[in-house]
């Protein structure tokens, strides 16, 4: 039986009609770019995910550079993230001028370590006269954008309470997480998005909530941020032919918005599946006892009262025998992945950083991270 990484041939065919019927809607009327498709998509992602406010933007890269530049970015700070996350998260940082700083993973959750983060900001920054935080080059640190890789949400109450004692913003990067939750320690669980200034969301088709092409979204619940974030993705035009700020071409399509408002009521059902996917695999891992080579995916919120305490956009693995497993699944007609075979601060684009092998040894680990999806069309 062959079994793809991922397949979204079944999920198309079941909702066939009502896409098809969106698109001739859009075609007749014509209005393709923002409007009432739009808004009707972003009210919809704020009620989904308790939010005040939700921008749609032209793709998940788009949302977090939109993001950078309404808070001001630019080429005299720095921005911590991760170096085990898609390029994006750091090729944004890039983009505005600003100096990418990469800390470790945790072993378990292959997420940003609060543990590393505090340890960087603690021990190779200083402040300033200003009471500002620099690194060693003197760029001022100005935001951690936390992954929350793979589904699964950051520990963001370290996180948030690493970033208020040091003044910085907090970027969400939930590109692979809509509907992920986190059991806040006094507030209740939140969505994976809301939880810091902002956060995003990447709609690329094999998401889980997924486009048919690029779209993305930035949620907040800081009203002149939203604002600022609006004007930005329409070239920093408001009003009509008048540019205070310079901004981009980050608008989405109405048809992107349109397909995936019709999708959105589905989510949570494809979420639970994929959960009882992974339970499965978890289950029967365990019972063939194939955990003494294998170490699956942590679920740290598990016994949480949560709903969605990862919704597994992958099923990711990691094993000393990657080679061998991919290719004995190979011949068997079972797909898989390497999710990142090198991390940010070693590729090449990045070396005038100055990185070194052994800087983020977790991120470096030999025991390469080895993908199942557990997608499933209904």
């Amino acid at each position: 039986m062959r079994v793809p990484l991922l397949d979204l041939s079944e999920q198309y065919r079941s909702l066939a009609v009502p896409i098809r019927e969106q698109f001739d809607a859009i075609v007749s009327s014509q209005n393709f770019i923002l409007g009432a498709k739009v808004e009707e998509f972003e009210q919809s992602i704020c009620d989904y995910c308790d939010v005040h406010h939700a921008i749609g933007v032209s793709s998940g890269t788009d949302a977090l550079l939109v993001i950078l530049m309404a808070l001001g970015i630019g080429r005299d700070d720095a921005v911590v993230t991760t170096a085990y996350t898609f390029f994006a998260t750091g090729g944004c940082i890039a983009r505005v001028g600003a100096r990418p700083i990469f800390v470790d993973i945790d072993r378990a959750t292959l997420n940003i370590s609060p543990a590393a983060l505090e340890s960087y900001l603690s021990t190779q920054c200083q402040s300033n006269a200003a009471g500002e935080l620099q690194d060693k080059s003197g760029k001022i640190i100005r935001a951690i954008v936390p992954v929350h890789l793979f589904g699964l949400c950051c520990d963001m109450d370290a996180i948030n309470t690493i970033a208020s004692r040091y003044k910085l913003f907090v970027i969400e990067d939930a590109a692979q997480a809509i509907g992920a939750e986190y059991p806040r320690a006094k507030d209740g669980s939140q969505k994976a998005g809301t939880i810091g200034e902002a956060g995003c969301f990447s709609f690329y088709p094999s998401k889980n909530l997924g486009a048919a092409g690029d779209a993305g979204m930035v949620v907040s619940r800081h009203e002149n941020l939203a604002k600022r974030i609006r004007i930005l993705r329409h070239h920093g035009m408001e009003p009509q032919y008048y540019h205070h700020i310079i901004g981009g071409n980050f608008r989405l399509d109405a048809l992107q918005a349109a397909i995936l408002n019709m999708k959105l009521p589905h989510l949570e059902g494809w979420s639970a599946a994929r959960r009882a996917i992974a339970d499965f695999y978890r289950e029967e891992f365990n019972r063939r006892e194939l955990t003494t080579f294998l170490t699956l995916p942590a679920e740290p919120y598990r016994d949480a009262g949560l709903t969605n305490h990862h919704i597994y956009h992958q099923y990711v693995v990691r094993t000393s025998h990657r080679d061998a497993l991919r290719e004995h699944l190979t011949n068997r007609q079972v797909g898989t992945a390497i999710y990142y075979p090198v991390g940010l601060h070693h590729q090449k684009c990045f070396e005038y950083l100055g990185y070194q092998q052994g800087d983020l040894p977790e991120t470096e680990r030999p025991h390469v991270k080895h993908s199942r999806s557990p997608y499933t069309p209904n």
